[in-house]
């Protein structure tokens, strides 16, 4: 080979090695939560614009994020689902809040537009137990008296895949009615009595939309984007409350996230006039020492960011950012707790 092309050959393996380490760096990986993925994917495209990174998000529900995570195929693992602290402990996560957001009940019923119909959380453990199979069951028309409710038949559409959204509705059921939590529980997945399964919030919104006479949940963001129907709640306060960021923040206004071991806080059913009962937060899961640091670092980098400007386009979907001090603590933990990460 000749002098001019072996350095030609050394030059291109060169470019192709910056080009490689370049795409690897962009390449940040996280999968899990369908709850957040509308903020996720948003923060992501304003990212990209002023950083040339992209985020590869695989929005599979908390259940398979969790998974991945742990089976260190992804940089970071996102579940509405918080893990206990002896959990993170066992497997070397590091786990924080990063988003707070709501879940609603979507209904699909003839004639009743969004806000229009209220319920409480016993009616729905009821419906999603199989006893009230009616929409104009004299239990709904007794939170409704003034709207008009036909006689269709109830299509309960629940997640068939693993998800915090479905621990989070399952939890608000639970707490709601006694039977509901004797029987079924409250999982990432659990064993519906009866109804529809659709996979991700994305699936039961869809299914939800083309089914007639159907009651779905769903994170507010898909209901919002989907123009859907869903009903305001009767919180623990005995209130008729609307989903909306200011009754989402009402729920997590008294969360006590300093004395809460690996961030291990449940938002369900919080008191106060103002909150919305099936409140929840979307926690991230990075290892303390992680396989590839400069890959946690870079995620890490893309928290930071969306923390100082997400804001806005948090609040926008109708997600509450969090609050300053709840930060501030997160940025320690990542200081204290993970390991050969350069400082944010």
């Amino acid at each position: 080979m000749s002098r001019f092309n072996a350095k030609s050959l050394s030059a291109a393996v060169a470019v192709a090695a910056v080009a490689l380490a370049t795409a690897q760096a962009a390449d940040i990986s996280g999968a899990g939560a369908t709850f957040p993925y509308p903020i996720y994917s948003k923060w992501a495209d304003a990212y990209k614009t002023q950083t040339g990174i992209g985020l590869n998000y695989q929005s599979i529900g908390s259940g398979g994020g969790i998974k991945q995570i742990k089976a260190k195929t992804v940089t970071f693992g996102a579940s509405d689902m918080p893990l206990e602290a002896k959990d993170l402990e066992e497997a070397g996560l590091v786990q924080f809040p990063m988003i707070i957001g709501g879940v609603v009940p979507a209904v699909n019923v003839k004639g009743v537009q969004a806000g229009q119909m209220v319920l409480d959380g016993a009616t729905m453990a009821e419906i999603y137990l199989g006893e009230i199979t009616k929409w104009n069951d004299p239990r709904i028309k007794k939170l409704n008296p003034t709207l008009a409710l036909p006689a269709t038949a109830i299509a309960p559409i629940y997640r068939s895949d693993g998800s915090g959204t479905n621990f989070l509705f399952s939890n608000y059921l639970a707490s709601s009615y006694p039977k509901f939590k004797e029987t079924i529980g409250a999982a990432t997945s659990v064993q519906w009595p009866v109804g529809i399964g659709a996979k991700g919030n994305e699936g039961v919104a869809n299914m939800t939309a083309q089914t007639d006479g159907a009651i779905g949940y769903v994170e507010y963001a898909y209901a919002k984007q989907n123009k859907m129907a869903y009903a305001d709640l009767i919180n623990s306060a005995g209130k008729k409350v609307a989903p909306n960021a200011e009754s989402f923040q009402a729920a997590a206004a008294n969360a006590d996230w300093a004395h809460a071991p690996g961030y291990h806080l449940i938002l369900t059913n919080q008191a106060g006039e103002k909150s919305w009962p099936i409140t929840g937060a979307s926690f991230i899961l990075v290892y303390g020492n992680p396989p590839d640091p400069a890959a946690t670092g870079a995620a890490l980098k893309f928290f930071d960011w969306a923390f100082k400007n997400g804001g806005k386009m948090a609040a926008d979907l109708d997600y509450v950012p969090l609050p300053d001090s709840l930060v501030s603590q997160i940025r320690n933990t990542w200081k204290t707790q993970i390991k050969g990460v350069p400082a944010t």
